[in-house]
């Protein structure tokens, strides 16, 4: 195990007994919520032990056992912080929570390589850069580009080991509101179906994936309008790539304004009473509304809520309109 006094070290918690037999990789992967390349690369240099001792990634963790990892100094991020606004709820020394507009892009990619949220966070926030991934640091979760709300970023590698602990297990609450298309067949229930990638169109998420992860999303009627459109209330047990809008275009009722999942506004022109709303729909109406975590200091409870974003509110307001 490597000695260089300009590591980081990190102590991991004892191996739990749900987690004894798991490889070591995929212990790490959950523990640290890092990606795969980069946890190899720690693997393959020897800066990862158990018990003191270095092992590779395919050995299986026992119950007690110690994970140590020795973390070298994060390599330069060519990301570029920028003076963008943001819409923080609550901040703290460990966490941010804030409320995404829709149409932002949550950290950098192909195509959008400055102007994201993340461009922000380091603007306000410059310690972020040495929390988590270089290329994602301090994120814990995202939501799409077209999707509103709630997220929660780590500020502390305390905080950012803390968070995505709770979300592997599943101890994060999340409540989202859409605008779906038809008539719900109960006033809630439940989907319980695997996603992963689209067999032929690899862009996108589907139900009937080859290899598919299991997924699970509760759903609650809010309220019913003409068109058929209906106000749902979700909240997802697992975290899939657009696990909310592929469950519910799998059941037959995509979101308002999902074009890739069948929910796009061309369809408002086949209900006359609906026909006015087409200039006010640009996106997918699904808002993140309620989050809630673990505080990862002091093990309070913690929740916030996110109203409505005014182009979701004008939709609605134009449906009440109709009753």
């Amino acid at each position: 195990m490597s000695t260089d006094p300009s590591s980081i070290e990190t102590l991991l918690q004892l191996v739990a007994p749900d987690k004894a037999g798991v490889r070591l990789d995929q212990f790490l992967a959950q523990t640290l919520g890092w990606s795969r390349a980069r946890l190899q690369k720690l693997l393959k240099a020897g800066l990862v032990a158990v018990n003191g001792a270095a092992k590779a990634a395919a050995y299986r963790v026992r119950e007690g056992e110690t994970v140590t990892v020795q973390v070298p100094e994060p390599a330069p991020s060519h990301l570029k912080p920028e003076p963008l606004a943001l819409d923080i709820i609550y901040e703290d020394r460990d966490i941010l929570v804030l409320n995404k507009p829709p149409g932002l892009v949550v950290h950098p990619g192909a195509g959008h390589r400055d102007g994201t949220l993340l461009n922000a966070l380091l603007h306000h926030c410059p310690e972020l850069k040495e929390i988590g991934e270089v290329s994602r640091p301090g994120l814990v979760h995202r939501l799409d580009k077209d999707t509103s709300g709630l997220l929660v970023v780590a500020k502390t590698a305390l905080a950012h080991q803390a968070l995505v602990g709770q979300f592997a297990a599943r101890e994060t609450k999340k409540t989202y509101v859409a605008l779906v298309w038809g008539r719900l067949p109960e006033p809630e229930g439940v989907i319980d179906k695997e996603i992963g990638r689209h067999p032929t169109a690899r862009q996108r998420m589907s139900v009937h994936a080859r290899r598919g992860k299991a997924a699970v999303t509760r759903w609650r009627v809010r309220r019913e309008f003409p068109g058929p459109l209906t106000l749902v209330e979700l909240s997802p047990e697992t975290g899939r790539t657009h696990q909310l809008r592929v469950h519910l275009a799998s059941e037959g009722h995509p979101v308002l304004g999902d074009a890739t999942y069948g929910g796009g506004v061309s369809r408002l022109a086949t209900a006359p009473k609906l026909k006015d709303l087409k200039p006010l729909v640009h996106r997918q109406l699904l808002h993140a509304w309620k989050l809630t975590v673990t505080h990862p200091r002091t093990g309070e409870r913690m929740s916030w809520e996110a109203p409505l974003p005014e182009d979701f509110g004008v939709v609605v307001d134009k449906l009440e309109s109709l009753h």
